[in-house]
């Protein structure tokens, strides 16, 4: 009870960062830790509670829904869907201290994303041009890190999508959340089926997450995009930064 007021509001905020930049989980899922809860079931409790928030978004964004470069969403969403399992899987059976060697590097990769891979992509994509074999095989590897942890996973979406298509990123939203979506959903299924969710945690932030992600995407066109990317920088730089301590320190 004493964690509840910090669960509530990191579960709006993060709700809330998904649906107009990403970034979610560098909020939820240091909370959660510092709620007292190892990496792997705080990852997993992370996972579950954002959960209703990506899908509130994709409802937002449901006028909007489009595929990539002529590709239907429904090719990519079942690719989303087994790299989220094989991802989850993968955390699953892996051993606790390996996800806790490995934690700060892949917050790392998720900061070092956040902060240049949509710029990345466009850049590369005035040069390279994938087809649509390695683009599916690219969104399952995707989809198996938004299993396994998921942080940034949208934007690493983005940043290989503009490689393919020339539209603008605010027009691959409703893809990105949806198909963000169907990777955590299946993750959401093993975690709950593997009893690796701390319930109290998990509700706590639930609905707050839903609520945050819904109103997030109705204020995705009207909050700066400048303002949402540096509060999101400063947050995963500092958690990245964190992490490092607690594991190297």
């Amino acid at each position: 009870m004493d964690n509840l007021p910090w669960l509530i509001a990191a579960g709006f905020l993060a709700g809330a960062m998904n649906a107009i930049a990403g970034g979610g989980s560098f909020v939820t899922f240091p909370v959660l830790v510092l709620a007292g809860l190892p990496a792997v079931i705080a990852n997993a409790t992370s996972t579950v509670a954002l959960f209703p928030g990506t899908i509130a978004s994709t409802w937002a964004y449901r006028d909007a829904l489009r595929g990539i470069a002529g590709v239907r969403l429904r090719v990519m969403l079942p690719i989303s869907v087994v790299g989220g399992l094989v991802g989850a899987g993968l955390l699953l059976v892996a051993p606790a201290s390996a996800f806790d060697a490995i934690i700060p590097w892949l917050l790392l990769l998720a900061t070092m994303t956040f902060a240049g891979g949509r710029e990345f992509g466009l850049a590369l994509s005035r040069r390279v041009r994938i087809g649509m074999m390695p683009l599916l095989l690219i969104q399952f590897a995707i989809s198996v890190y938004g299993g396994y942890f998921g942080g940034a996973v949208g934007l690493m979406m983005l940043a290989v999508w503009s490689l393919l298509d020339a539209a603008e990123l605010k027009s691959m939203a409703g893809a990105r959340t949806l198909l963000v979506s169907a990777a955590n959903g299946a993750a959401v299924l093993c975690f709950i089926s593997a009893g690796a969710v701390a319930w109290p945690e998990a509700l706590s932030m639930l609905v707050a997450a839903a609520i945050g992600g819904y109103a997030g995407a109705r204020a995705a066109g009207r909050v700066p995009a400048r303002v949402i990317r540096l509060l999101v920088l400063l947050i995963s730089t500092t958690v990245t930064a964190a992490f490092f301590a607690r594991a190297y320190g």
